[in-house]
């Protein structure tokens, strides 16, 4: 017969095998947090040209856990489309990004996986980005006014972007090249225009990859005077200082961009803090404009700022007796800059 003594130690051996087996088994690496899974895999584009890099974004179920989780990537044709082999999505957070690079042309299944879950999304890769189109934000705009370009591509811009070649005419003028950035499919630009007698009509190309798109804007005459500025500082736009003991102001006011069916010949100037001045040029613009010191209220400044609003004006005239509604700049500001008592 087995003696007691022998049970015991028997249960006593297997406890302790136990604990060891629990022990070994604990100096493995922890397996993957259940309960967390890919719920779903988006690209910043479908289609992109070959050298081109878009973002893709992996999104859990639920934030991940203490530590963070490591989403498995891969993609089906590492020919056409290549990914990192992971991403990590940090603790407490529920997505994450990662980079693909279009390599040749073609079709790729790029695939995230974590837990026994996987989300798929496809990705074409085209043989080369070219100018798809290009619009212009108005087909008529008075001289002097912008219009607004957008060049749109086949697909997404390479790495280093785009470099689209741009051509106009007089009076439209249009910067030499406008950038299309890496993983963009559009880019904006600016078109200014002058002023002109009569109707005028401008063809606008763009160029890239071997393709162009064209389109055309009618510039024309005002048919009413409209007066338009703008303000510049001595170091930002808005912004006039205080000058010459308080004698100016140390700013410009800019005119130029007015139109009016004749030939402008005055504009008129106002420009108020405490006390209004006016100054009429026959030109369209002011610099250092004249004031004194009643130009500001009396010191000090208000509690917790170190300036004081301004408001400028301008009315033009031209040589048809027309004249234009009264331009009002309410947004300025005006710096004492430690003159007429501040």
């Amino acid at each position: 017969m087995v003696s007691n003594r022998h049970v015991q130690m028997s249960r006593v051996f297997c406890v302790l095998f136990a604990l060891v087996a629990v022990g070994c088994g604990d100096s493995s690496s922890p397996a993957s947090p259940s309960g967390v899974s890919v719920a779903s895999l988006t690209l910043s584009a479908s289609s992109v040209a070959a050298g081109g890099v878009i973002q893709g974004t992996v999104t859990l179920n639920g934030p991940a856990p203490s530590g963070g989780v490591s989403v498995s990537l891969t993609s089906s044709a590492p020919s056409v489309a290549t990914v990192s082999s992971t991403t990590n999505v940090s603790a407490g957070a529920a997505t994450a990004t990662f980079t693909i690079t279009a390599v040749t042309p073609g079709t790729a299944s790029i695939t995230a996986a974590l837990n026994g879950s996987q989300q798929t999304a496809s990705l074409t890769v085209s043989s080369s980005v070219k100018v798809a189109s290009l619009s212009l934000s108005a087909a008529t705009i008075v001289g002097g006014q912008p219009v607004t370009g957008t060049v749109t591509l086949t697909g997404a811009a390479p790495l280093g972007g785009a470099v689209v070649a741009l051509t106009g005419g007089d009076p439209v003028m249009v910067p030499a090249s406008v950038t299309v950035p890496a993983g963009a499919p559009s880019v904006n630009f600016t078109a200014t225009t002058r002023a002109v007698g009569g109707t005028t009509t401008v063809t606008i190309t763009a160029s890239f990859g071997g393709a162009s798109s064209s389109a055309t804007v009618s510039v024309t005459k005002p048919t009413v005077a409209t007066a338009n500025f703008g303000i510049t500082g001595p170091s930002e736009t808005e912004t006039c200082e205080m000058a010459n003991g308080g004698n100016t102001l140390n700013c410009t006011f800019n005119g130029s961009t007015s139109t009016a069916p004749g030939n402008i010949v005055g504009w008129d100037w106002t420009f108020t803090v405490a006390k209004t001045f006016l100054q009429t040029t026959s030109g369209p613009v002011l610099t250092m404009p004249a004031v004194d010191c009643s130009f500001l209220p009396p010191p000090p400044l208000p509690s917790g700022t170190s300036w004081l609003p301004i408001t400028v004006t301008l009315v033009i005239h031209d040589d048809q007796g027309n004249v234009s509604a009264k331009a009002v700049d309410s947004g300025a500001r005006i710096l004492p800059q430690g003159v007429c008592g501040y």
